[in-house]
């Protein structure tokens, strides 16, 4: 069997890491509402791949996260003045009864974000002190300088990337070292759910959920 590898463009002859076995992690819907055919797409798309895996004879480890802290989230709950908890518990009912509906087989897992936080503290931590992260005013940005692989996925380098950008001054984001650099966790700010951190009390930002996550449930590569 063979598979489109995204990384290097070509075809590639599908070898798993554990023969046998195969872990795959698909990014789930933020549940501030219902979910929309953009949510969809990816469930049906992957349910299919994860079936024909079976079908092949692997056993498949399936991952697909809820993100259950978000701005918008945050938004639908102040807007129906209940807790944040109440908006994305009611909307991953909704989103299992939908996938039920289209016939879409659950995951092995669906990790919820804010079960995980713990986990991306720690991973915070560890970027920062191997140099990957840093910490201003209580906010913790990655230093894409300090990944010399950053953009290679999206066939783009830092240079061609950075172009898009404005200046710091003009975007309000002067404690950034560099334009591209992007939000870990992120200072609580009033009526808003928080945790503890070394850092500040504050919530994870969109771009670690999923890294911890994948990492917990299908391990190091």
């Amino acid at each position: 069997m063979k598979i489109f590898n995204t990384l290097t463009m070509h075809k590639e002859e599908f070898v798993p890491l554990v023969p046998g076995k195969v872990s795959m992690y698909v990014c789930g819907p933020t549940v501030y509402n219902l979910i929309h055919i953009g949510n969809a797409r990816p469930m049906i798309v992957f349910d299919t791949v994860r079936r024909y895996l079976e079908h092949k004879g692997y056993e498949v480890n399936y991952v697909s996260n809820f993100t259950d802290v978000d701005d918008k989230i945050i938004k639908a709950a102040n807007d129906e003045g209940v807790d944040p908890s109440v908006i994305s518990e009611r909307y991953i009912e909704e989103c299992r009864k939908d996938m039920e509906g289209m016939n879409v087989r659950p995951a092995t897992v669906h990790p919820k974000a804010t079960e995980e936080i713990p986990y991306m503290i720690d991973m915070i931590d560890t970027l920062i002190h191997k140099g990957n992260a840093y910490s201003k005013n209580g906010t913790v940005y990655f230093r894409t300088r300090s990944f010399g692989g950053y953009g290679k996925l999206s066939g783009k380098n830092l240079d061609d990337l950075r172009s898009g950008f404005r200046d710091l001054k003009v975007s309000g984001e002067e404690e950034k070292e560099d334009p591209l650099d992007f939000v870990l966790w992120k200072p609580k700010k009033e009526g808003e759910p928080s945790w503890k951190s070394p850092w500040c009390d504050g919530r994870p930002g969109w771009h670690i959920e999923c890294s911890v996550m994948s990492k917990r449930y299908l391990g190091e590569q």
